[in-house]
């Protein structure tokens, strides 16, 4: 057998062991909720920009955005701009594409900062909310200039605020990519972990996602990415929508 189709396959049976590894599993989870106790997701940068994302996460992203080549990622919830920077230099090595960031506050020391960072070329960032009309049709016009587009949510984390950008924002993902619904794992967590915050387990982007799903056949979770990682804040986050002819 040629090697790589060898390690290729034995990487595949390697991630069937962990989707059947309950330990492992209870152990991820108890990593996550004390990491989580401690802001462990605020302990990292990228190219000079906080991300507040888990390494994981952030290791499959470059991974699915390697495979689609997307011409347009499309993120909403930019806090300090890391993740823009990020998704713009994995297109800056791909030699195409840009990313649109959008958040309700876009607060002036990050703008500075995002604006003269390097990758700024590769940005575009729209401020208001992510499911406001007016900021919807602006990303519609700035959608139609692009043939391959993913999605990244990420801003307010309820139920109906997941919900809403999910019906709003599949639209513009193309067939073949994905649309990732970050801090799923809220779901997951014990009820009242976020005391202080308007989303809790019952009320998360999780719930979102199987309420979405319900309507939405066009989309699919794939379950071996969160397998692989183990470790993960998107548990059932990343959709990837089917192709068009395969319906």
């Amino acid at each position: 057998m040629d090697p790589i189709k060898k390690f290729e396959l034995e990487r595949k049976r390697n991630i069937k062991r962990l989707r059947r590894d309950e330990n492992l599993k209870k152990i991820a989870e108890k990593f996550l909720v004390e990491s989580w106790k401690q802001k462990y997701s605020y302990n990292f940068d990228w190219l000079g920009r906080p991300i507040i994302q888990i390494p994981q996460d952030m290791f499959a992203m470059q991974e699915i955005i390697w495979e689609v080549k997307p011409d347009l990622i499309i993120e909403t919830g930019i806090a300090h701009g890391g993740g823009l920077i990020f998704y713009a230099s994995m297109l800056e090595l791909i030699g195409k594409g840009e990313v649109l960031g959008i958040d309700i506050d876009i607060r002036k020391h990050n703008r500075k900062e995002i604006e003269k960072h390097k990758m700024f070329k590769r940005i575009k960032m729209i401020e208001g909310s992510s499911v406001d009309k007016k900021v919807i049709k602006k990303v519609a016009n700035i959608v139609k200039k692009h043939k391959k587009v993913m999605v990244c949510l990420d801003s307010l984390h309820t139920h109906e605020h997941v919900l809403k950008e999910l019906n709003l924002y599949s639209k513009f993902v193309s067939p073949g990519t994905y649309l990732v619904v970050f801090d799923t794992i809220i779901e997951y967590l014990p009820k009242g972990f976020f005391s202080n915050k308007p989303w809790d387990k019952g009320n998360s982007p999780a719930t979102a996602i199987k309420a979405f799903l319900k309507k939405n056949k066009n989309f699919i979770i794939n379950r071996d990415i969160g397998n692989k990682l183990v470790i993960t804040s998107t548990p059932g986050g990343f959709l990837k929508k089917l192709d068009r002819y395969k319906l």
